[in-house]
């Protein structure tokens, strides 16, 4: 087992191609201990190196819809009204900090995710 650091693109790449061929080693073998240790390093490189970000709040509430199966109607309570859901979903209002209550206890999202600033379309 001869694990480093992953310092580089090279590095991450040779971290890759090791893990796929250890990948279903037997577990309590070193390999498998090796595959563990890899993952966890190429997990980190890439959280630096390729961040995901979070969606804007609209995205993340209709991600969270279709998660749950739900239609706009289904928003009303939260929002107020089927026109309201309306222009909130399409950008033409912004989310109150009330909406924003109601909506992280109805679709579980978390609030420091729904009070992020996003562009209205014009």
């Amino acid at each position: 087992m001869n694990i480093k650091p992953i310092k580089t693109d090279s590095d991450y790449q040779d971290a890759l191609d090791r893990l796929e061929k250890i990948f279903d080693a037997p577990v309590g073998t070193p390999e498998s201990d090796e595959a563990d240790i890899l993952a966890l390093l190429i997990d980190e490189y890439e959280k630096i190196h390729f961040p995901i970000e979070a969606p804007d709040p609209i995205e993340a509430i209709k991600i969270r819809m279709e998660e749950m199966n739900l239609k706009q109607v289904d928003l009303v309570p939260e929002i107020g009204g089927k026109s309201r859901v309306s222009e909130i979903l399409n950008r033409k209002r912004k989310l109150t900090v009330d909406m924003i209550r109601r909506l992280t206890n109805k679709l579980n999202l978390s609030a420091d995710l729904l009070i992020k600033d996003y562009q209205l379309s014009r």
